[in-house]
């Protein structure tokens, strides 16, 4: 029976010892939790601040040391902008760390904005943070100390460059570049080579040179007799063609010293019969060798050039002195021998400056597209709009804010398509028209009652507006268009066809209306460019993107 009773005891106490065992392990297992998940707090040091003061949004990150934290990154804190990202603090308390991170933000309008929730990434998960209201007071001026003056008038400012004098630098380094080859090629005095010198000079001093020439020539130490006689007669052949003026290039042998022979007995050339018969005895040796491939012995082969020189002296003392018209006749030679020099400078001049332009081309093409290097070269209209120094403004009440390549203008005829709508005033700003290269108009309105106002009837109005001003054959198509501060609207868009009442031509063009309803007012923006036209694309992206709104309460 005792044994009993400290047996039911024992175990009691047992089943009272693992409940606390098990309750001691749950609460050391939630404070191990605790301590391992991040924990992500944010603040700011103010919530009512004057135009162009500065808050300051802090974050304070608590997590493991192996954590691995990603602080936001850019504007994500609109409408209010981010003026300095502080550098992050680090405290280290045992295996955890305190991570703290400033940014000091800003805003130029007045009113109330509501900064958005702010993303922390830790360990690739996302954590976020409350979002806040922050008033924005403008500065109250006391008009009867501060003197009111009258509003200025337009300021003339000069207009940046722009990328323009990229393009006339690889203009001026391409004229550089086709000017220096012109010089070297045409302008440039260049020495003449030796067989330039050798042509400019008479008949019978260009046979002399060519024949110490000739004497310089490997033919011999080669055993190249073919071609040392050809060139050898046909120096004394040339020369009796130019001086003699006898057809002795196309004669053979017998031929030749038979024409000798009649200017002699003529009384034109006053040469000895022995200095014929050497000639003679010449080129039928070099016929032997050209023809008979026979191979003289070196003494007959000197024995003949000396001959050859001898013949061409002999010649040149018969001849009778040089009339006035032949003197006339070399001189005309000698300017035609430069004037053809200078063409064939003037065409590789020519052709390395097209191959240069050819070079620079493809590079640009090869970077650029042809068409992009095209349009730079021969202007594209829309391109230029593309690559104005664009203008920000705020059109309108409720204000739009755009970014334009123009200043919109303000236009006060009120079409009678917007009629039905529920609107009540109406602003319009625009640039262009539809016979232009780029069309956009901004409208601004204001509905009577709310209740009263419907998106889809301005959204038609403006279809039918675009049609009043001369569209037809409008293909619509509808999306929806958000724009980077988050402001969601309608996308209406496709292609039309106008007409031009001028060259009585029809164009094809495409079309964007943009429409939103915000802080109480209906706002909507139409643009009308050529149908694929890449760079007015770019334009309408580049609007679209720009577009913002006043966010007054």
């Amino acid at each position: 029976m005792i044994n009993l009773i400290f047996k039911n005891t024992f175990n009691r106490l047992l089943n009272k010892k693992s409940s606390i065992l098990l309750l001691v392990f749950y609460c050391l297992s939630c404070i191990a939790f605790a301590q391992s998940t991040p924990q992500v707090k944010s603040s700011v040091d103010s919530t009512s601040i004057k135009i162009g003061e500065q808050i300051h949004f802090t974050f304070e990150v608590e997590a493991d040391t192996t954590s691995q934290v990603i602080f936001p990154e850019g504007q994500t804190f609109m409408p209010l902008e981010v003026v300095e990202a502080l550098p992050t603090d680090t405290l280290i308390n045992q295996d955890r760390f305190n991570l703290i991170k400033k940014y000091a933000l800003t805003q130029f309008d007045s009113g109330t904005y509501t900064l958005p929730r702010q993303q922390v990434m830790i360990n690739n998960k996302p954590y976020f943070t409350d979002s806040l209201k922050i008033e924005v007071n403008t500065v109250v001026v006391d008009t009867t100390k501060q003197k009111m003056y009258d509003i200025k008038g337009l300021a003339q400012v000069e207009k940046p460059f722009g990328d323009w004098w990229k393009w006339v630098l690889g203009g001026l380094v391409i004229a550089a570049i086709v000017g220096g080859l012109l010089y070297w090629f045409v302008f440039r005095k260049k020495p003449l080579t030796q067989e330039e010198k050798i042509a400019l000079l008479p008949p019978y001093d260009r046979a002399i040179a060519e024949l110490k020439k000739l004497d310089e020539s490997k033919y011999l130490i080669q055993s190249e007799y073919k071609e040392y006689y050809s060139e050898l007669t046909n120096i004394v052949r040339s020369y009796l063609e130019e001086d003699v003026h006898i057809s002795a290039l196309e004669s053979t042998t017998d031929e030749l010293i038979t024409k000798m022979e009649m200017l002699r007995d003529a009384g034109s050339l006053k040469i000895d019969n022995d200095t014929i018969s050497q000639f003679k005895n010449v080129l039928q040796t070099a016929d032997l060798v050209k023809f008979a491939k026979n191979t003289p012995e070196n003494s007959a082969i000197d024995r003949d050039r000396k001959s050859i020189e001898q013949i061409v002296v002999k010649t040149k003392e018969a001849l009778p002195e040089p009339t006035e018209e032949e003197l006339m006749e070399q001189e005309e030679y000698v300017a035609n021998f430069k004037r053809k020099k200078k063409q064939q400078q003037i065409k590789y001049a020519i052709a390395a400056g097209i191959g240069v332009l050819i070079i620079v081309a493809g590079i640009f093409t090869y970077k650029y597209g042809f068409s992009n290097v095209k349009d730079s070269v021969f202007g594209h209209p829309t391109k230029s709009l593309l690559e104005e120094q664009w203008v920000g403004s705020s059109y309108g009440f409720p204000a739009i804010y755009l970014e334009t390549p123009k200043v919109l203008k303000r236009n006060n005829k009120i079409p009678k398509s917007i009629e039905g709508a529920g609107t009540n005033s109406y602003q319009v700003f625009e640039y262009g028209g539809l016979q232009s290269n780029f069309y956009i108009q901004a409208t601004i309105s204001t509905y009577k009652k709310e209740a009263d106002f419907d998106a889809k009837k301005a959204i038609d109005a403006a279809l039918a507006k675009v049609e009043e001003a001369g569209a037809k054959n409008m293909v619509v198509k509808q999306d929806e268009v958000v724009t980077p501060t988050g402001k969601k609207g309608n996308k209406v868009f496709g292609t039309l066809e106008i007409d031009n009442p001028e060259s009585k031509k029809t164009r094809e063009a495409a079309y964007v209306i943009l429409s939103f309803v915000q802080n109480g007012g209906f706002q909507q923006l139409i643009m009308v460019y050529p149908k694929d036209d890449l760079y007015a694309e770019q334009i309408v992206e580049k609007i679209t993107n720009s577009i913002d709104f006043k966010t007054e309460s």
